[in-house]
């Protein structure tokens, strides 16, 4: 069984996307696969699925929420599950669904690096790194990285 968080998942149309703690694509859920309540499948809840691969590519089957994403009490949700909920919720217009990625540390140096470089080609190394450590802590406070 492989570990992951869920990224976002529509109870409404029942599927949704896992990010692996392993790293690579995101991983389509389908409320079938399901073994809990499909409400308890919120943004960042940690689960446990077996991978299997489907005709349009990762497919998560026998899903279901590990140990550690046991449900708290009523507000002690931690920051970035609130920020992740909140960016779920705010998805309301019914036209377009958007997916945002979650990245690794080293995932999100690398494309914060090209992103500089692109940017302001004359950046020293020292300039890139102390905005990198800053963006890094910036990221980690609102749950945009995974460990």
């Amino acid at each position: 069984m492989a570990l992951g968080r869920v990224v976002r998942f529509d109870d409404v149309r029942g599927y949704g996307f896992i990010v692996p703690d392993d790293g690579g694509e995101d991983i389509f859920m389908h409320a079938n696969d399901l073994r809990d309540e499909k409400n308890l499948y919120k943004p960042g809840a940690v689960v446990e699925f077996r991978l299997e691969h489907g005709d349009r590519g990762p497919k998560a089957s026998m899903v279901s929420l590990a140990e550690e994403a046991a449900p708290r009490g009523a507000g002690s949700a931690s920051a970035s599950e609130r920020f992740s909920q909140a960016a779920f919720a705010a998805d309301t217009d019914g036209e377009e669904d958007v997916l945002c990625d979650v990245l690794s540390s080293r995932e999100f140096r690398q494309e914060l690096t090209e992103a500089l470089l692109e940017s302001v080609p004359t950046l020293t190394g020292d300039q890139i790194v102390a905005v990198r450590q800053r963006l890094d802590r910036l990221a980690r406070g609102h749950g945009w990285l995974t460990a």
